[in-house]
């Protein structure tokens, strides 16, 4: 499989998109370190090829930074895991922004309110950050609990969606 990948400069820094031949995101985040965004992937799923080239993805990422807090809800995402990933990485596309769920009431629209850990591996298994919202994830208490890109960045995105700039 190849791939492409684009970075852009957002406001909270740059985000890189990492993108399949039907431009499908396969990982994304904030950071410009490519390799980063590819070992998001297991090894077994990662591109044979990556080349530089502009995403269509890129333009929800700026349209969100925009104010269009739902530009991404429509970007075709690609994830491969286990039959629980898949639903829960569908139910945190399901998330509105603005209002954010704890571990918990995720794991409660999973089906098993008891499931904490398994909410908080399927949000941090995530490769397609953003696209797939798991900074709508908090911990049980409210506060914002781990963030593969930094708690700063977890933070602007919820105040962004909370509608506080």
């Amino acid at each position: 499989m190849s791939a492409i990948i684009q970075t852009i400069d957002t406001p909270d820094g740059p985000f890189t998109i990492l993108a399949d031949d039907q431009q499908r995101v396969l990982a994304s985040g904030w950071t410009s370190d490519q390799a980063v965004i590819v070992a998001r992937l297991s090894v077994a799923v990662q591109p044979a090829e990556v080349s530089e080239s502009e995403t269509e993805a890129a333009a929800a990422v700026r349209a969100f930074y925009g104010g269009d807090l739902s530009a991404s809800d429509g970007v075709a995402v690609k994830q491969i895991g286990t039959p629980l990933q898949l639903a829960g990485w569908s139910a945190l596309r399901e998330i509105e922004p603005g209002e954010p769920l704890t571990y918990t009431s995720f794991a409660a629209r999973l089906g098993n309110p008891r499931a904490v850990r398994a909410a908080a591996s399927i949000c941090a298994r995530n490769a397609p950050a953003l696209f797939v919202p798991c900074h709508r994830v908090l911990r049980t208490d409210g506060t914002l609990g781990g963030f593969a890109w930094g708690l700063d960045v977890k933070a602007s995105l919820l105040a962004r969606e909370a509608g506080v700039r």
